[in-house]
Order: structure tokens, then sequence, then C-alpha cells
């Protein structure tokens, strides 16, 4: 018999076994491990998400990092636990903080908070914001808010920001200036100073020649009409004295008012005294000491006659004769210096 075929009929007769007593042996099943149960994690009633609209920033540059809180319907919350003050940084400062709330059709409310933070430190090693716990809770129908205790707790994350500088690392001067010397301008910008303020005053110099010029000759003209108009006035006032009617009561008070107008305004043109905003008694006393060639005693006689009648009450307002004699010393009085 050829080997091969020897050895293949030995293998054939020993997978048969026989059994004792006559029957065959049968192999027993093989048990299959079990698969594990698998652990599902339990869904939170609130999702968090923070973010850094950029990853590093320079000095005096601005980051905003914000958080993102969606919480299901009956579940919020605490606010409090994400104040400005609650937010730990690391070499950052907070310059403000806004926050805003929405609840969509389903009932999820959505908080979204926004910090705005920066740095004017260039020897902070690193940047970051250190993460954040958030309690919540969940209301039941019938509690009070206010009677709620936390659910549990959420972890926000921070967020690390690489700080760019051109300044060299660790180093501790910062310099403001160098040791090196200014270098000189140039010679026409040393003068240039000098220059314009030179160039400035030749302009304004034919402009301060005309104003000067144009106040000249207003003052000029004002003197030349003035003694003018006032030899006008001078003859218009006799006219009107003249032209006045004494019947009745009302029109003498008139003419003692126009006397008085009239006398004062003549002795503040020839005397230099402010007769107009002085008394009878303190133009005497001026007229006294003035360098005038004016009847004081008549001057002041007459004002202190016409200011009586004038206040005087009906009764005691003068007669028409008295009134003539007035506007005749009037006269007399303007008509001479």
């Amino acid at each position: 018999m050829n080997r091969p075929v020897l050895l293949t009929a030995i293998a054939l007769a020993a997978l048969v076994v026989p059994a004792s007593n006559g029957l065959a042996q049968k192999t027993p099943p093989v048990r299959r491990p079990e698969p594990p149960a698998t652990v599902r994690p339990v869904a939170l009633p609130v999702q968090v998400r923070a973010a850094t609209d950029r990853s590093a920033i320079w000095v005096g540059d601005r980051v905003t990092y914000t958080i993102d809180i969606l919480c299901d319907r009956g579940s919020d919350i605490l606010l409090d636990d994400l104040a400005k003050e609650k937010l730990r940084v690391n070499g950052l400062e907070i310059i403000a903080s806004d926050s805003t709330t929405t609840t969509d059709a389903a009932g999820q409310t959505r908080h979204r908070f926004r910090y705005v933070l920066t740095t004017y430190r260039v020897d902070a090693p690193s940047l970051s914001i250190e993460p954040l716990s958030v309690r919540y809770y969940q209301q039941r129908p019938g509690q009070r808010l206010q009677d709620l205790a936390p659910l549990g707790e959420v972890q926000i994350p921070g967020a690390a920001i690489a700080l760019r500088s051109t300044l060299p690392d660790a180093q501790t001067v910062y310099d403001l200036r160098d040791g090196r010397d200014a270098v000189p301008r140039h010679p026409l910008f040393v003068r240039a100073g000098s220059i314009g303020l030179a160039l400035v005053i030749v302009s304004l110099a034919p402009a301060a020649f005309v104003l000067l010029s144009t106040l000249r000759r207003r003052t000029r003209k004002t003197v030349r009409r003035s003694a003018r108009q006032a030899r006008l006035d001078h003859r218009a006032t006799l006219d009107r004295l003249r032209s006045l009617d004494v019947a009745t009561e009302e029109d003498r008070r008139r003419a003692y008012d126009e006397i008085s107008t009239a006398v004062r305004e003549h002795i503040a043109a020839h005397a230099g005294v402010p007769a107009p905003s002085l008394t009878a008694q303190e133009i005497d006393a001026a007229l006294a000491t003035a360098p005038s060639r004016m009847p004081r005693e008549s001057v002041s006689a007459l004002l202190a006659s016409t200011d009586q009648a004038r206040y005087a009450p009906p009764q005691g307002v003068p007669s028409a004769q008295a009134c003539r004699d007035a506007l005749a010393t009037a006269e007399q009085v303007l008509g001479g210096r």
C-alpha cells in the first residue's frame, strides 16, 4: 500500500472513537459568551457650547468669548452663575458683557452670553479663560421658582488664547526710547516755524491797516455827523416847544416832559454833564464845577419846577400860563450856551 494512502486511512480511523457500552459519544455544544449590555448615556436637559471668535490676539486687541446654552422645555439655568464677576480669566481683562434669551415654539430656551476681553500686559505668560460651572433646575407643576433646588451642574469649557507681540520673549525691561541721538533735521525745517510766523504777520499787516483806517473814518464820520445832527436837533426842539398846546392837563404834562428832555440833552451836549440820568439837585452840583457859561440858577430852577409838574397829582398841575412861562424859559436856556 502506498504511504500517503496509509496515512490518510489512519487519520480517518482516529476520528471514529468507539463509545463505551457500544454507543457513540456526542460532542457537547460550545456556548458562546453573551455580548455585554450597551450603556446609553443619559441626555442632559441642558446643552452647552462655548467658543472664542479668535485664537490669538495682539496687545490691545479684543476677543469675544460666547457661551450658548440650550435648555429643554421646563428646564432653565441660574443666570447668576454666568455673571461677569464669576468669569475667571488669566492675563485678560473683561471690558463688557451682554446676554440675550429667546424661546422657540417647542418651549426650548436659548441663552447667549457674550464677554469682550482684552489684555494690555506684555509679561503675561499665557492668556486663558477657566472652565465655569453652571447649575440648572427643572420646574415641576405647582412648584414655585424660588423653592426649586438645582438639579445638577454643567461644565462650560474654557479657552486658551495665544498672545502675539513684536517684543522679544522673556524680556524684563521694556525701554520706550533707545539711547540713540535724534537725527538732525534739515536747516529748512528748523527755520520753518520762524518763516511761517513771519508770513502770518505779513499777511495780517494789510488787514490791520485796513481795519484801523476804517475805524478812523467811522470815528470822524460819527463826530461830524453828531455835531451837525446836534444843530438840527436843537432847531427841531425849539420849533417843537413853540408849537406845543397847553390847553388841557394832559397837554401840559406832555409839554413839561418835552421841556425836561430838551434841557437835559442840551446840558449833556454843551456842559459835558450826564444830565439825562441825574436829578435836578445833582445837575446843579455838577454844573457848579463844570467849565460852562450855562445859567446854572435858571437851569436848576427850571428842572425842579418841571419835575414837580410832571409827577404832581391832577390838582397840582400848573396852569396854562405857568406852562407857557416854563416854555419861554426853556427857549432862553436852549438859545444860549
